[in-house]
């Protein structure tokens, strides 16, 4: 019997399941909106939940606690600041996570997880290599 195992074990050693929710959870703070399974996004979004309250609660303890999770202080400084901003009268419920099909190679349920009240303008930022134009062309002489 199963009785209080509350979640899913995904297939992967607790490590791997680990590190897999801390970089879905990276990424859901950097774009504020990303498209993942459904099984995996309503585990994820306790772990997105509890990254926020600690930066609305502020503090060196609260600071060093999310960067163990999450080790990027780059996203952290946007927990500490933009979101713990964006979030101060709110008491909970920080996420959204919406079905959005089936996926087409193994029909495995997709849902998108997003922050309520999210900027559009993150979705997207910063998510890699942007090739200019002058790279377009130097490519197309070489």
């Amino acid at each position: 019997m199963r009785h209080a195992k509350t979640h899913r074990k995904f297939n992967r050693r607790s490590d791997h399941r680990r590190a897999m929710l801390a970089n879905l959870a990276a990424s859901l703070i950097k774009h504020e909106q990303i498209v993942t399974t459904l099984p995996k996004a309503k585990d994820l979004r306790p772990v997105v939940e509890k990254l926020v309250t600690l930066g609305k609660r502020g503090g060196l303890h609260a600071r060093r606690q999310a960067i163990a999770t999450l080790q990027d202080a780059k996203l952290v400084e946007k927990i500490f600041t933009t979101l713990a901003e964006r979030y101060k009268e709110r008491r909970g419920g920080y996420t959204r996570v919406l079905k959005a099909g089936f996926r087409h190679g193994d029909a495995a349920a997709m849902a998108v997880i997003e922050l309520v009240d999210r900027d559009p303008d993150a979705k997207g930022l910063d998510s890699g290599p942007v090739e200019t134009p002058a790279e377009t062309e130097e490519a197309a002489a070489a």
